[in-house]
């Protein structure tokens, strides 16, 4: 069921103002992706690939000879796959998770399930649930894969702690087969996770407690002390142990810095000597390179485009990518998964027009052949570029984002959509091909999208800079974002619409509330509409989710009060569109409900479309093909775009 309101008589003069226009097709931003990930067996016999469906992801085997699924391994609607791993020639690792809707990432429940390739001896190795539902027992422990131990084809390192809020964690040594484990370890830190030498031996543990403070612990080897080598108490900032060298002494960390970005630095574990490995200008190291073998190589920075770099740039790993990025020009090529001998990789390519195409590479031959297509039915000739861009804020502080423009389009004086991310904090956006922004632009708009403070991949400092901040300094970098457009005239500044899902959703709203005359409209999609009752919310769920709050959103009620639309409905004085689910837990549909009330009050046109069975970001196919239909609808009329067909 869904509900609609909203002055009928407004909305129809405001149809007068543009001229019909071509449609959109929905249908092939709403298709599933055939595949996710892929990743290859040991020996190359098998693929692995995580498979989209409408109610859930599933794992499959895929007998590379003749393309024939041989195994699968699937959980309750809503499940998700977490991770994979290949165990053993012939022996794949499941590590589930749960998506409740389409905005929240997978969150991985714990359970562990392992099947052989041709589909035999499969079990489930951790997991107490209730058959078709995610309800656990009270005993439940949850595992995730921390060592897949190569040289040992029956066992793996997991890490195992209780389903709660600060769990004590060990790491066990369990059996592929049986599910049989030992523990091996015992973490000095809550909500711990490890990381193994080469011999699989557990050298790091890093975590925090109820303080969010995060710790690194390390020790020289099995049965020896940990030792804090790390307190962000002490020294503001985190350590994140990314793996070892083949001499099982060096240590590569990933390293906060007082001022701009991550550092990658080389600890001597023997002498506690630190180097500096590599570090960006601009941008964190975004995802780890690693050799057959498991260990770091280089890191990936997402700047312009996805950019690699490697801790030896005359090495045979790096000089293979740089040939595959000749052979691949102005798009992503990643090297997923290798066989044990390092004669087959499985290359993911992809670019702001692609959503990506799975290559096997042969070393050998050098020679690479496409195996599967995540979804073919898009053209890049025919999507939207998507370009970086940088501006600086009004107190001096440099910002990164980009910009989408439609296809074929000048690039000026078009009708824009500033599209805010969610989170707000640690997340960003990347270049990369988003179904989302490419629909709106097939639409006709361009969409900007800026890494307001707060967001990650910046550093530390960058981060920080947006705490306590929600409608403050990360709502003016929104609005600097959108003045900059428009002075470069990309954007025609009266047809200008400000939407987002989420936090992204508050901020669309306190956008127009705070530059009334800026936007000619606003959407919030499952938004947060009223922080203080946000921030009671999460000091409600758990102790650590308090500490965040308070750190974060801010503890003094005023100023939470005067940064939450719900309570500046007077102030806006353009069309909004509001969308929301029922079953919503992290931006329940009570905010929604409460700024829809809030706004009709204050004589405000605005729009509704609820669906009680839906959460965070709207799941069925049928529920988002509504929810997409109105939202072209709605920026047709103030913007000019063009409708769903």
């Amino acid at each position: 069921m869904k509900y609609w309101t909203g002055p009928i008589v407004g909305l129809a003069l405001a149809a007068l103002a543009f001229p019909a226009v071509a449609q959109v097709d929905l249908t092939p931003y709403l298709k599933e992706d055939v595949y996710g990930d892929i990743k290859i067996s040991p020996t190359g016999e098998y693929y692995a690939v995580t498979v989209p469906t409408a109610d859930r992801t599933v794992l499959a085997v895929i007998r590379r000879s003749d393309k024939k699924f041989t195994a699968r391994v699937g959980g309750p609607k809503q499940s998700d796959i977490a991770d994979f791993h290949w165990v053993n020639d012939q022996r794949v690792l499941v590590s589930m998770a749960q998506r409740l809707s389409t905005l929240e990432s997978p969150v991985a429940t714990g359970e562990l399930h392992a099947v052989n390739a041709d589909g035999t001896v499969a079990r489930t190795l951790m997991g107490h649930f209730e058959p078709d539902a995610y309800k656990f027992t009270d005993d439940f422990y949850a595992g995730f894969l921390e060592d897949d131990l190569p040289s040992d084809d029956d066992n793996v390192l997991i890490s195992v702690q209780a389903f709660s809020a600060n769990p004590v964690t060990s790491i066990d040594r369990m059996h592929v087969l049986t599910g049989r484990r030992v523990t091996v370890a015992t973490a000095p830190v809550r909500r711990a996770r490890f990381t193994t030498d080469g011999h699989g031996e557990v050298r790091f543990a890093r975590g925090s407690g109820n303080d969010n403070v995060g710790k690194l612990y390390y020790r020289d080897a099995r049965g020896s002390a940990w030792k804090l080598i790390n307190d962000e108490a002490d020294t503001y900032r985190l350590e994140i142990p990314l793996g070892f060298a083949p001499d099982d002494r060096t240590a590569y960390l990933q390293v906060e810095q007082p001022t701009g970005p991550d550092a990658i630095v080389a600890l001597d574990t023997a002498t506690g000597q630190r180097t500096n490995v590599l570090r960006d200008d601009t941008v964190d190291p975004h995802s780890v390179i690693r050799d057959v073998a498991g260990r770091p190589v280089g890191v990936t920075y997402m700047k312009d485009r996805l950019v690699s770099r490697y801790f030896d740039e005359t090495a045979p790993p790096a000089r293979t990518q740089r040939m595959l990025e000749k052979a691949f020009p102005d798009q992503s090529v990643r090297m997923v998964s290798s066989t044990r001998d390092g004669r087959l990789s499985l290359l993911l390519v992809s670019s702001d027009r692609s959503p990506g195409d799975f290559y096997l590479f042969d070393h050998g031959t050098r020679e690479a052949s496409l195996v599967f297509s995540r979804a073919d039915w898009f053209d890049p000739a025919r999507s939207a570029p998507v370009r970086s861009i940088a501006l600086t804020a009004r107190d001096g502080l440099p910002l990164h984002g980009y910009l989408t423009t439609p296809p074929g389009s000048n690039g000026k004086g078009l009708p824009m959509v500033v599209l805010p991310h969610g989170g707000p904090f640690g997340v960003y956006d990347e270049w990369a091909f988003d179904r989302h922004t490419q629909m709106l632009a097939a639409a006709g708009y361009a969409v900007l999208q800026v890494n307001y403070r707060g967001s990650g991949n910046y550093g530390r400092a960058f981060l920080h800079a947006g705490a306590r901040e929600w409608g403050g300094a990360m709502q003016d970098d929104l609005t600097d974002a959108t003045r900059w457009a428009v002075e470069q005239g990309v954007a025609d500044a009266g047809r200008v619409c400000i939407y987002g899902a989420s936090y992204g959703g508050y901020a669309a709203l306190m956008g127009v509330a705070k530059e009334p005359g800026l936007y000619r409209c606003a959407v919030g999609y499952v938004g947060i509409y009223d922080l203080q009752e946000r921030r009671e919310d999460l000091g409600d769920s758990a102790r650590w989710l308090g500490t965040f709050a308070d750190e974060w959103m801010g503890d003094d009620d005023s100023t939470l009060a005067q940064r939450s639309p719900v309570r500046l409905a007077d102030r806006i004085k353009v069309p909004v569109f509001l969308a929301a689910g029922g079953k919503d837990t992290i931006a329940p549909i009570d905010h929604s409900r409460k700024m829809e009330k809030a706004l009709k009050a204050a004589g405000t046109s605005v729009e509704t479309l609820y669906f009680p069975t839906e959460g965070h970001g709207f799941y069925t196919e049928e529920h988002r093909r509504e929810y997409y239909k109105r939202l072209l609808e709605f920026l047709a009329r103030h913007l000019g775009g063009q409708k769903a067909g």
